[in-house]
């Protein structure tokens, strides 16, 4: 003891006086973990021993390590700062130098009472896992950390000891036992796992993870991937790397790829295409081409959308056109057999027969889309033309599949294709008993509606019709319109709809007008009768049917009864359905009795003008005043046509009035249309152009009588409804009637009008009150010295003056062609004429005028006579 503390105190009497102060302090206080690490902290400032080299500095400060972690085992600090430096310096050095033997037995000494520090077991496996060659110490030294540490702690262990087993120079046995031990502590990390395999090429094992992560409900893809996704990754390598049947890894061997990439066609039908054919390269690549050609049939047998046949189809064709390129380029042998199943020339026709099937094999796909679409059916049958036998197979298949509630199309269709194809091919008697099933109780029943059954039952019917079976058609036409036994008519209409289609049937239009048909064709005017007079009490005839029945009964002379038919059709119709039916009915009812039955036809002539409505009554308006033209009282045809242009649209009353006014010349002469004419100027509703086309008439006809001023007079009341620039026609016959009738003043007003009416259309043109002309105006226009504002002047003074004889209607239409905006257009000198066509305005103006200016216009009208006569001579 004592010599140790002298040879102790004669090396520290050797120490500079730093390192002497650092000696004495953990001499005194060896225990102090802060004291040696500022021991440490002192020499490695470096303030002495600077001639020393670094290996004598680093064997020095190992001194002070171990002499400190003697005294302080314990001390995280001091071990931590020790590994880290000795770990530092052996950096770069080979792994079997001396130095990291002594640091990983330095290590091993540390872990001794640091084996719960996570960070010093980290420091000791990276410091193994840098020396490449120590492997398996390096997953000891992790294994030996999992075991020391906690659960909770193992996370920071498996990072490292990941890293390190994704490295290359690590066998991929041990990498794999070790990545699987691994997600069983962390299972989310199954991608990585599946990831690092396939670079590392291990297909079998990639397949069964992903298989295993498909399967697991519970796994969340960190990468976000859906189930979908991942069964197309499993998809893509079981097919490209088909495990083998000699595989080393049991993994490979237990692989059911077949079971897989089904499990996937049920699961994920918006792939089934895809699938299917990544099954059949499965089976391609591992050399089974049955089994490839097994799975494309069943492929395209099964799938029920257009696009995963195209791409199952397209590849079918592609890998059958590769085996005849194959055997080709390789030849055959001159030894093989040529009956040999794998021979270019089968080969060929396989392929040939692949393609013939196309159109079928669609026609399957577009039928399980939807079994009940009667066009597709109808098509799949066209498809098998020159094939009897599978047309007939076809059809029967259709009637048992296609549900009528679910039709796409007319079920009724297929019986009836089905019943002709048969009939075509000279079996009748199939095709009636297709027929007969057709409208069997079992079968119409199934029917969504009766039209599809009528049709049926017609079909039947028509085709005994055309083979002249004629008694067979009726008979078939007569069950057809017979109630089901035991049927009873519902009460209310949703009862009558809920009513299967067997049980509306026998209401069909459609057969009870082929019945009829047959009936007057085939039966007695007896039987006939008896089918129409049903066809109305079950009330299924339309007013066509009606008129048809009405002429069977005139050719056969039954006028009593064709009334009652007719009276039947009126009190069932409403218009506009029962027109004809009144317009046949009346014209028979007075062919048939004249003026013998007049107040009867007067009562239907009310009934139907009653019933109908405005823009139906004209016809029969005109034919009742016809009625009494012929038959009654010209009074009477006067008041009928007197309502009718009350109560005709306004659109058509000016035929009524040209009716009208012809009939009243013809019966009661020129007082009478005057009154007619009168009527219809005062009638407020008449448009524009009626009224200016009957003025135009009525002045028209005034002129014929003579009536010069009256007719100016209507001419001018019809100007205000013509525009200049619009209706020439009226205006030109003005032009003609002054050039012929008139004198310069008329001339000079009609001019006058002209311009006042062109103005008051015009865009520029506004509202004034329209006064008539007085006398004060014309002397005051007579002082302002103009020639021609005196002419106008007088003119207007003359044709109040003569327009004060006029009753008032007239008037008012003669002082109202003299506005001021008339004398502005004068002023302005716009004394251009304007070639306008002449238009028509309303009659019956001016029946009362009084005679003596009836006088006054004749007068006038004869002087201006004589005074163009003295101008020819």
């Amino acid at each position: 003891m004592a010599r140790a503390h002298e040879s102790e105190s004669a090396t520290t009497s050797a120490l500079s006086p730093t390192r002497y102060a650092h000696e004495e302090r953990v001499l005194r206080t060896p225990h102090d973990v802060e004291a040696w690490c500022d021991y440490l902290d002192a020499i490695d400032a470096g303030d002495e021993n600077d001639d020393d080299d670094d290996a004598s500095r680093a064997i020095d400060r190992y001194m002070i390590y171990e002499r400190a972690i003697k005294h302080n085992a314990h001390s995280y600090k001091l071990w931590y700062r020790y590994l880290t430096e000795r770990a530092r310096r052996d950096r770069g050095a080979r792994f079997d130098d001396a130095a990291r033997a002594k640091t990983r037995a330095c290590f091993e000494r540390a872990l001794t009472t640091m084996h719960k520090m996570p960070k010093i077991w980290i420091m000791a496996i990276e410091y193994v896992r840098d020396a490449c060659a120590l492997i398996t110490e390096t997953r000891r030294m992790c294994d030996r950390a999992l075991r020391a540490l906690p659960v909770t702690q193992h996370e920071r262990v498996w990072a490292p000891y990941v890293e390190f087993i994704r490295r290359d120079f690590v066998p991929i046995s041990t990498a794999r036992r070790v990545y699987r031990r691994y997600l069983k502590f962390e299972p989310g990390h199954a991608e990585e796992y599946v990831e690092f395999l396939r670079k590392k090429q291990c297909h079998g094992e990639v397949a069964s993870k992903l298989a295993e992560l498909v399967n697991d409900d519970s796994f969340q893809s960190l990468a976000g991937k859906s189930k979908h996704a991942l069964w197309l990754e499993l998809c893509d390598v079981v097919t490209k790397h088909p495990p083998s049947s000699d595989a080393a890894d049991e993994t490979d061997r237990a692989l059911d790829v077949d079971a897989i990439l089904r499990g996937g066609i049920r699961t994920f039908t918006n792939e089934v295409g895809r699938l299917w054919t990544a099954l059949a390269d499965y089976y391609i690549r591992r050399g089974l081409f049955e089994a490839a050609r097994d799975v494309y049939e069943e492929g395209v047998e099964s799938v029920s959308t257009v696009r995963d046949f195209s791409l199952i189809f397209d590849a079918y064709a592609q890998f059958e056109e590769s085996v005849i390129s194959a055997k080709m380029e390789a030849g055959e042998d001159e030894d093989e057999d040529e009956d040999a199943d794998d021979s270019v020339e089968l080969l060929l026709a396989r392929l040939e027969h692949l393609m013939e099937r196309r159109p079928e094999l669609l026609s399957s796909v577009m039928l399980r889309q939807n079994p009940h679409n009667v066009h597709e059916w109808e098509k799949r049958v066209a498809l098998f033309e020159g094939q009897p036998t599978k047309q007939i197979l076809t059809y029967t298949e259709a009637v048992k599949t296609v549900k009528p509630e679910l039709a796409n199309g007319r079920v009724a269709s297929l019986w009836v294709g089905f019943a002709k194809f048969y009939e075509d091919h000279g079996d009748l008697e199939s095709a009636q008993t297709v027929f007969e099933k057709a409208v069997g109780a079992e079968r119409a029943a199934t029917f969504k509606t009766a039209d599809d059954l009528a049709t049926c039952w017609c079909e039947y019917a028509e085709m005994h019709l055309r083979h002249k079976n004629y008694d067979e058609a009726l008979a078939v036409m007569r069950r057809a319109t017979t109630p089901r036994e035991g049927f009873r008519e519902p009460r209310t209409a949703a009862e009558y709809d809920a009513l299967p289609a067997r049980d509306k049937v026998f209401k069909s239009l459609k057969m009870w007008t082929l019945r009829v048909d047959l009936e007057e064709s085939l039966g007695d005017l007896k039987s006939t009768k008896a089918v129409y007079d049903e066809m109305i009490s079950i009330k299924v005839a339309t007013p066509q049917i009606l008129l048809n029945y009405t002429h069977l009964l005139q050719e056969h002379n039954f006028f009593e009864d064709a009334f009652q038919v007719f009276e039947r059709g009126v009190n069932s119709f409403k218009f506009p359905y029962s027109r004809e039916l009144w317009a046949a009915y009346l014209t028979l009812f007075v062919a048939r009795f004249k003026g013998s039955k007049l107040e009867r036809a007067r009562d239907l002539f009310e009934q139907v003008i009653e019933e109908a409505p405005a823009k139906e009554s004209k016809q029969f308006f005109l034919a009742y005043a016809k009625l009494e033209e012929d038959y009654g009282l010209a009074k009477r045809a006067m008041d009928v046509y007197e309502r009718a242009v009350k109560r005709v649209p306004v659109d058509e009353r000016l035929g009524v009035y040209d009716v009208y006014v012809a009939k009243a010349m013809e019966f009661f002469g020129v007082a009478k249309v005057r009154d007619v004419f009168t009527r219809a100027a005062d009638d407020g509703e008449l448009s524009n152009d009626v009224s200016k086309t009957l003025t135009t008439r009525f002045a028209e006809f005034e002129r014929k009588l003579g009536e010069i001023d009256r007719a100016r007079a209507l001419y001018a009341h019809a100007s205000q409804f013509s525009d200049p620039t619009k209706d020439a026609d009226f205006w030109s016959t003005w032009h003609e009637f002054e050039v012929r009738h008139g004198n310069e003043e008329t001339f000079r007003e009609m001019l006058r009008i002209k311009r006042a009416v062109a103005a008051s259309f015009s865009d520029t043109h506004f509202n004034v009150s329209v006064v008539a002309p007085d006398v004060d105006a014309a002397k005051k226009t007579t002082d302002s010295g103009d020639a021609m504002a005196r002419l106008d002047a007088a003119h207007e003074a003359h044709a109040a003056e003569n327009a004060a004889s006029m009753p008032g209607f007239v008037r008012s239409h003669v002082e109202g062609a003299s506005p001021p905006a008339a004398a502005v257009a004068v002023d302005a000198g716009d004394d251009a004429e304007i070639d306008l066509d002449a238009l028509e305005a309303p009659a019956g103006v001016f029946s009362g005028v009084k005679r003596d200016a009836a006088a006054a216009g004749l007068g006038a009208m004869a002087r201006f006579k004589s005074a163009r006569a003295n101008d020819d001579e």
